[in-house]
């Protein structure tokens, strides 16, 4: 009896963990889709919009870097899936972009 309980809380285990390896390397593969075309700031005129829009560009790009790191080192910061906390920075990230002029690079999952 004590063996099928250690065999079930070790299969238990074990796809969770490979659940969330695959989930990690999904919010990666959304991670490297964070990208801006077509904006140069040096040819952009400084103005406090202009300021916050490359604050959030930056911030939520940092924030969904350091989303994956902590969910790569067993840290889960939010009762959501990570692929969810992805999209939501990544939707912060391409509003930035295209409010800065931008082409938000897009990807094929």
């Amino acid at each position: 009896m004590k063996s099928l309980i250690l065999l079930a809380v070790t299969v238990f285990i074990g796809g969770c963990t490979l659940g969330t390896s695959s989930e990690i390397k999904r919010a990666e593969k959304m991670l490297s889709g964070f990208h801006c075309n077509k904006i140069e700031s040096t040819q952009m005129s400084y103005s406090s919009i202009v300021s916050y829009h490359q604050h959030a560009l930056a911030a939520s790009h940092q924030k969904a870097e350091a989303y994956v790191k902590s969910y790569k080192a067993g840290e889960e910061l939010f009762d959501l899936p990570l692929t969810d906390i992805i999209e939501q920075q990544y939707a912060v990230y391409q509003a930035a972009c295209q409010s800065l002029g931008g082409i938000v690079a897009t990807t094929n999952e």
